[in-house]
């Protein structure tokens, strides 16, 4: 006969979690009575505050022998099932529950939120998640871990470890009283705070992981991409432009048609240069996933890349469900075949996705996020796929791409098939010092009068905000006449002056790197100043050169570096993009043939 422990409604979630993960069976468990497991129990919380750190705020939920939260015994069961009427509305709302929240991960309170959307949203919906959670369509926890430890005394000789949060991976070393569980130190995530607050003592609502779509060993007939670039020509790429871009596509075709080798998500890398048409030619690699029955997932770490895209996307899939998400968007709780959203609402997701694709992997604030990493492996399916997008792969990626642990496909050339602009790279004094003096350097002054000459619009990149609006006046004496602007992240009209600047009523805009991608300026030069400073990095002066010779009609551009010194980043800047012009004129995607 089955023997229930009841234990305190007011026991706290977190506790309640930890003993269930640290439950260990002991001789004679079988015969135990209250005394017995009351006993059970006063030890293994002993255990646990001593690890934790958490210490009790209510009388009578204290962890100690006798006033331990374990009441009382029943055998047999539940004290009062349900009626048969009453089990079949809670049978049905356990399903509606499993189903609204199928591929995601969610606080109580979120869930709540998630189904005041619904038309008929479950009157019991707790009742509903624990029997969702025994049918196993749901897994319900603390929303942090509790202590770590290998058996009863590991706690002993050791330091008490902070609690992770199972949202975004991060350590909960912030604790305060709550009024919810009544714990004097109840622990929270700060990392994540932003989208509600992950403590010990709230319910975390997971769905069960569910297959991926079946994979086959050849792309499906239609998709399969022909090297002469006609496959891609209904995505928007032309058969004269599309010859690296088809080969790319096709390659990663392939690797989502392999069979699954069982070992996690698989990784594919799309490293394709600024300007190549990226978006283009994730179009067939979406379309192989929702022809399927699959779920595809496009995630970029900027909210105005995601609002850029989504009128791209819904044009190209005119017939297929779209979710936008982004701090704010009213499509939170959207069901779609198709998600695309900000890396930060990647959080609210878990083995949701058969295709996630990351875009700009290398970009702010994914990069070097360890809790963003976190989010993104979460919401991919653990037999399903990740393909990064990106101009200049983090220095690990490229590591495991050259020795042939990452598959990979390398477009080197832009649409229009003209090289990549390399950098000139020209001495002068720091910013700081031509602001100081008044004195504008003659090398650069030289230069920038060849860009206007030649009528092209002028990025000037430089490191601090707080310069800009000196040096702005600067070159105003330097160059009368000539509209210039500058903005950076705190200027609330950097939009409206972006697409002035677009538009040729500004000439020459000195910004920051909250320019360096995502924008395209027809006919545009781009001078990166204090080139040798700490702040760009290859993959900045990479991004940032990036700007120039995107347009057709005006494919070569001009970029310079400006420093007082030639640095590291600098040169491996400079030999990325000759290095990608050799493959590919090697390649032959080059026209008409040009010297670079």
């Amino acid at each position: 006969m089955l023997r229930w422990l009841l234990l305190d409604k007011a026991l706290p979630l977190s506790q309640a979690s930890w003993l269930v993960e640290h439950y260990e069976m002991e001789r004679g468990m079988d015969q135990w009575g209250q005394r017995e497991w009351q006993s059970y129990l006063a030890r293994k919380l002993d255990v646990y505050e001593l690890a934790s750190g958490e210490t009790e705020a209510r009388k009578g939920i204290a962890s100690k022998a006798g006033s331990v939260a374990a009441r009382r015994m029943q055998v047999g069961g539940m004290p009062e099932p349900y009626p048969a009427g009453q089990w079949a509305q809670l049978e049905r709302d356990a399903a509606l529950l499993a189903e609204r929240i199928s591929g995601r991960q969610l606080l109580a309170a979120e869930a709540e939120a998630l189904l005041a959307d619904t038309a008929q949203p479950p009157r019991e919906w707790r009742a509903a998640a624990q029997l969702a959670r025994l049918h196993g369509r749901l897994s319900i926890t603390a929303a942090l871990e509790g202590p770590a430890t290998r058996h009863r005394h590991a706690w002993l000789g050791r330091a008490r470890s902070a609690p992770r949060c199972h949202r975004c991976g991060s350590e909960a070393r912030q604790r305060v009283p709550c009024a919810a569980c009544g714990l004097a130190a109840c622990a929270y995530c700060e990392a994540c705070l932003a989208l509600g607050r992950s403590r010990a003592c709230e319910l975390l609502l997971r769905s069960a992981a569910q297959g991926a779509v079946p994979r086959r060993r050849e792309a499906p007939r239609g998709t399969a991409l022909a090297p002469t670039g006609g496959g891609l020509a209904r995505w928007g790429l032309s058969a004269a432009q599309s010859a690296a871009q088809s080969a790319a596509a096709a390659a990663a075709l392939a690797f989502l048609a392999r069979p699954p080798a069982g070992d996690g998500p698989g990784r594919f890398l799309l490293w394709a240069v600024t300007g190549a048409g990226k978006t283009e030619m994730i179009f067939p690699l979406l379309q192989h996933t929702l022809d399927r029955g699959g779920r595809a997932l496009v995630a970029t770490p900027r909210r105005d890349v995601v609002l850029e895209l989504a009128p791209r996307l819904a044009k190209a899939f005119p017939d297929t469900s779209l979710a936008t998400l982004y701090g704010g968007s009213d499509e939170r709780w959207k069901d779609a075949q198709l998600t695309l959203a900000t890396t930060h609402q990647l959080m609210r997701f878990y083995q949701g996705f058969d295709l996630v694709i990351i875009d700009e992997l290398d970009a702010f604030p994914y990069h070097n996020d360890p809790m963003l990493a976190h989010a993104a492996a979460s919401s991919c399916k653990p037999e399903g796929n990740f393909v990064y997008l990106s101009a200049t792969p983090p220095a690990r990626l490229q590591r495991e791409a050259a020795q042939g642990k990452l598959t990979h496909a390398k477009v080197p050339v832009r649409f229009h098939r003209h090289p990549l602009p390399v950098p000139r790279l020209i001495k002068m004094v720091t910013v700081a010092e031509c602001i100081k003096k008044r004195n504008f350097p003659s090398a650069l002054r030289t230069n920038i009068q060849i860009s206007l000459k030649r009528d092209a619009q002028v990025f000037v990149f430089v490191t601090r905000i707080a310069q800009i609006e000196a040096f702005v006046n600067l070159m105003r004496r330097t160059f009368p006449g000539i509209h210039i602007e500058g903005t950076s992240s705190q200027d609330p009209d950097r939009a409206s002056k972006v697409i002035a600047f677009r538009e040729r009523k500004i000439r020459l805009l000195v910004t920051t790197t909250i320019l360096e991608r995502g924008v395209t300026i027809p006919r545009s030069d781009v001078f990166i100043l204090d080139a040798d400073n700490g702040l760009f990095d290859e993959a900045s002066l990479v991004q940032m050169a990036g700007r120039a010779g995107r347009s057709m009609d005006d494919p070569t551009g001009r970029v310079v570096f400006a420093s007082s010194r030639r640095t590291r980043s600098q040169v491996k800047a400079v030999a990325q993009i000759r290095k990608m012009n050799t493959i590919a004129r090697r390649k032959g995607y080059l026209h008409p043939p040009s010297q670079t």
